[in-house]
């Protein structure tokens, strides 16, 4: 294996094109499997034994994507990726190829998921900083249209399956003034959140 703090340079991915994203539709997105492809080639310069990631559009909720080692691959959220194209393809793809990465080193497996291993990769490899989070409107991909309240003045918004959770009994509790949340209706719209990439 190649060590990244003995590289000369510092690649990176080539920037995608933002306006032709823009113009494809939703068979052309297989762009990400292409743009994964290119994260994986510049990986295997590290590690040149690492195993090629399967690639799924399965993921739902908040999260923008996952590197999912039991599946053998890398998972995307469609809708957000849908509406986030440029940001899926700078940012998200190399975040979760940086996982797979890391996971397959040596000492992957004690390395912790967002830590030293995973920053170095995100850093010398891909040449980007290290975010945690993206900050993708995922009120179409993850709608919380249930309305909680307790006695702060903000309302709580829950998913269907908190919700679900909550008429099924189970007690939820404000992390602010501790008081027990209560339904207080339905309400289509919903705020920016912020999810795991």
């Amino acid at each position: 294996m190649t060590s990244l703090s003995s590289s000369p340079r510092t690649p990176a991915l080539a920037p995608a094109d933002p306006h032709a994203l823009a113009r494809l539709d939703r068979a052309a997105l297989q762009t990400l499997v292409a743009r994964a492809e290119s994260a994986w080639q510049l990986a295997r310069e590290v590690h040149p034994g690492l195993p090629r990631p399967r690639i799924w559009f399965d993921l739902r909720g908040r999260s923008a994507g996952q590197a999912h080692y039991q599946r053998g691959g890398l998972r995307f959220n469609a809708t957000l990726l849908d509406e986030n194209r440029a940001a899926f393809m700078e940012e998200i793809v190399p975040h979760e190829m940086a996982h797979w990465l890391v996971f397959h080193l040596d000492e992957g497996l004690r390395a912790r998921p967002h830590g030293r291993e995973w920053q170095r990769v995100m850093r010398g490899l891909y040449g980007l900083a290290p975010t945690v989070t993206h900050r993708f409107d995922v009120a179409r991909a993850s709608p919380m249209p249930y309305l909680y309240r307790c006695h702060c003045t903000q309302p709580h918004r829950f998913s269907a399956r908190r919700h679900a959770g909550a008429q099924r009994g189970t007690r939820y509790r404000c992390r602010r003034c501790r008081g027990e949340l209560d339904y207080a209706g339905y309400d289509a719209g919903d705020a920016v959140g912020q999810g795991g990439a």
